[in-house]
């Protein structure tokens, strides 16, 4: 798997909420009005998309996305997308890396709900006709607050698309959940998401609450080496209030690079932003006190646990810096 390189211009959403569109989660491309040149299923992938010069296939040039044939009738193409979870969609990344003469001018995007898992029968405009440039990426921001299952996007006329990536937040039903059962309240498929982090300089910390063991060093919340006092932290939103009673701390594949030890430090919030949490959370009671960490591996931590009752966030220090691939925040809903 391919590192991510991280884009200083992004916005702050496609370092906070999980890519719904990520077919490692479930996500997968259903149906398109054409994809002759490229499958649409290649527009999912979770690395970036790359170019290789000189290779072709039996439909042209080999290009890692989804492309249409050049239309010769009126009309445009479409691709419709279900999504691993269903969510509320904050961004959207369309990104037309190494897509030059072949890019579609414009696209809009359109989101609808179904439960069974089958295409909607209605379709809600999330995103108007915009103008798009080729080998650039293209972040929109998406203002609704109604959950989607699936998107249809839409290109004006032709052309490809090299990645769609879908930030939002994933909507459960919690109303039937057993409130004595351990749930990761710090899973992104669950609704958690990242806050905010002083340093993510090797690796985005929003990589901490994806799901499953780290597959390489670069899939991890990983900082520069500190050359100043004190430490590095980030701050996670659970995705429901609860009593956090067990701890995991996963340094799969840093080994050079772990931090020495780890904290934790938790709060039950009401009111505030985002941004103001980050100088409340330096005066949270600690839910787990400083814990000695070592290389490639998986550390628990449940009677080290405080008793601090129900929380909504918690904030991961790592002392000095480092890189942690998993952070698992296990507890009962309040």
């Amino acid at each position: 798997m391919a590192i991510p390189t991280l884009d200083p211009n992004a916005p702050d959403f496609t370092r906070r909420y999980v890519n719904l569109a990520d077919p490692r989660l479930g996500a997968q491309a259903l149906e398109a009005s054409d994809d002759f040149f490229a499958p649409k299923e290649r527009m999912l992938n979770p690395e970036p998309a790359v170019f290789i010069p000189g290779k072709y296939d039996d439909h042209g040039k080999w290009m890692d996305g989804w492309e249409t044939r050049r239309k010769r009738t009126t009309g445009y193409d479409w691709c419709v997308v279900k999504l691993a979870r269903p969510g509320v969609i904050k961004g959207i990344d369309v990104d037309t890396s190494h897509f030059t003469g072949n890019f579609p001018p414009a696209a809009s995007i359109e989101g609808g709900y179904a439960a069974d898992g089958e295409a909607p029968a209605q379709w809600t405009e999330i995103v108007p006709s915009t103008t798009l440039q080729g080998n650039s990426h293209h972040y929109l921001e998406v203002k609704s607050e109604q959950p989607f299952t699936h998107l249809r996007v839409n290109i004006y006329p032709d052309g490809g698309i090299a990645r769609l990536r879908v930030y939002g937040q994933p909507q459960l039903d919690w109303s039937r959940a057993d409130r004595n059962e351990l749930v990761d309240l710090g899973a992104m498929e669950n609704g958690a998401y990242m806050v905010g982090t002083n340093n993510q300089h090797f690796g985005l910390a929003s990589t901490l609450l994806m799901p499953g063991r780290g597959v390489n060093m670069g899939d991890g919340w990983e900082t520069r080496r500190r050359r100043e006092p004190g430490n590095d932290w980030c701050i996670v939103a659970l995705a429901q209030p609860g009593i956090i009673k067990k701890v995991e701390v996963d340094t799969a594949h840093f080994k050079g690079n772990y931090p020495d030890r780890c904290s934790l430090q938790a709060a039950y919030v009401k009111g505030g932003t985002d941004s103001s949490l980050v100088t409340q959370a330096m005066f949270w009671p600690a839910l787990l006190g400083e814990q000695k960490l070592q290389m490639d591996k998986q550390h628990f931590f449940e009677s080290e646990v405080a008793a601090l009752g129900p929380v909504t966030h918690v904030r991961f220090n790592i002392y000095p810096d480092g890189g942690v691939s998993r952070l698992r925040l296990f507890g009962t809903l309040a």
